[in-house]
């Protein structure tokens, strides 16, 4: 739920593009409003390695659980603080720069949450659920936080039709985000500490030696052993992220830009949608439990390399009034687009020791994520009209693909290695040097 709650948070701004375009973007086609809000958008996916490096070295350092608290409080008010700036009619210029350094604020703080989630789930759970852990968390909070805005839309659409929609409704979209604030009560209450965090702590204090998190800095991640598993990790976390911002990220513009589908009925459509997501993310989580993280990635984005790019040309093709043919392609777009990456996160958790798992896990994801949020924004300002977006969107679907099916191919399998890591030492070892005094191998001086 505290990630579905982050996610809740920036969807919201995917629902109301429309409006924040002309309101806080104003510009003189809609394509090029649209790709300015979308840059905001993309400003706030950029500042998220930032985020997972500062929060996730805490994370390590002091534990998940109390940086959750923080992350969850900071992106909940930070979103709220979207709703209050004033319109680019009252005060010109200041209302985009004062719209994109919130979203900068927020984007530090979505770049912690996954620096607690993505890890506190998979380290609390016994070894047989660690795979559905990763669907349920990562892509199924995803698709929980997707269907939350969908409802929010439903609702305040209904409650501020029309024009009202595009003067207060979205406004009022953004104060929701304090539900997501008011969860980190909750956490702070009720949820417990990593129990691998518990134990690495406990075992330095039996030891008497400096806990293994105080001999990690952030440069060890790109250093020594760990760069090339982090360098692999983020290629796998892009083309994940890609596939995802291109096709359910994307598809609350699509729908309403280029389908030209009436609000209220697409409320609905990227609600049925998003609940897909939480059962392909499920199962393709725990299917990576049973046959593998790397051959689960393989089989379902060697399938997506074909069906996303025919599932987006049929939608284009669509009839705006044809809900229900919309509402079966958008469904199956979104099952197989994140079933894509439902093993990443556990996969990620898995490539590194407990003492810097959150921030391995956290830079690998933003940094891959971040550079797929971007895509969305090159796939409208590539696109000099609307009805350009289809073929510029089919291009980059099958790059993106291709791009994780390259990465993955590339990487070992993981599963069952959380606890058969090697322990963390980021400077190789002496070899040994004889002495003349060191008896031989057959006793001789």
């Amino acid at each position: 739920m505290g990630w579905a709650f982050d996610l809740f948070d920036l969807f919201l701004l995917l629902y109301v593009a429309g409006p924040v375009g002309s309101v806080i973007f104003p510009a003189e086609s809609q394509t090029l409003s649209l790709a300015l809000v979308f840059a905001s958008f993309a400003v706030s996916i950029v500042m998220r390695p930032g985020g997972a490096a500062f929060f996730g070295e805490l994370a390590d350092r002091i534990g998940r659980k109390k940086i959750m608290v923080t992350v969850l409080a900071g992106v909940g008010l930070s979103t709220a603080a979207l709703g209050l700036v004033p319109s680019h009619d009252s005060v010109g210029v200041a209302a985009p720069i004062m719209f994109i350094a919130i979203r900068i604020v927020q984007g530090l703080f979505v770049g912690g949450v996954t620096a607690t989630t993505h890890t506190l789930g998979t380290e609390s759970v016994p070894a047989r659920w660690r795979g559905l852990m990763s669907g349920l968390v990562g892509g199924g909070g995803a698709g929980l936080g997707a269907a939350l805005a969908s409802i929010a839309f439903i609702v305040i659409t209904q409650l501020f039709p029309g024009e009202a929609f595009n003067g207060w409704g979205w406004r009022v979209m953004f104060f929701t985000g304090l539900l997501g604030a008011a969860l980190s009560l909750f956490v702070l209450r009720k949820v417990e500490e990593s129990p691998m965090w518990l134990e690495a702590q406990a075992e330095a204090t039996r030891s008497g030696v400096a806990a293994p998190t105080e001999k990690m800095r952030f440069k060890d991640l790109f250093t020594g052993r760990y760069r090339a598993i982090t360098l692999l990790n983020i290629a796998v976390a892009a083309g994940a992220g890609a596939q995802y911002y291109l096709t359910s990220g994307f598809m609350p513009t699509f729908l309403g830009s280029v389908v030209g589908m009436p609000a209220s009925a697409r409320g609905w459509v990227l609600l049925g949608a998003s609940l897909g997501v939480v059962v392909a993310a499920g199962a393709a989580g725990e299917l990576s439990e049973r046959i593998g993280r790397r051959r689960t990635m393989l089989y379902i984005g060697g399938a997506n390399v074909v069906a996303l790019p025919l599932i987006v040309r049929g939608l284009a093709s669509s009839e705006p009034s044809a809900t229900g043919r919309i509402l079966l392609l958008t469904v199956v777009l979104a099952f197989f687009a994140n079933a894509a990456y439902a093993p990443v996160m556990i996969f990620l958790n898995e490539r590194y020791p407990t003492a810097i798992r959150s921030r391995g896990t956290a830079i690998s994801w933003n940094t891959g994520f971040m550079l797929g949020g971007l895509l969305p924004t090159f796939v409208t300002l590539l696109s000099p009209e609307v009805s350009d977006i289809p073929s510029r969107l089919t291009v980059f679907i099958i790059g993106s693909v291709l791009v994780f099916l390259v990465a993955v191919a590339a990487s070992p399998e993981t599963r069952g290695a959380l606890e058969q890591l090697p322990p963390v030492d980021t400077d190789p070892p002496a070899p040994a040097i004889p002495t003349t005094s060191s008896p031989a191998a057959d006793g001789r001086p």
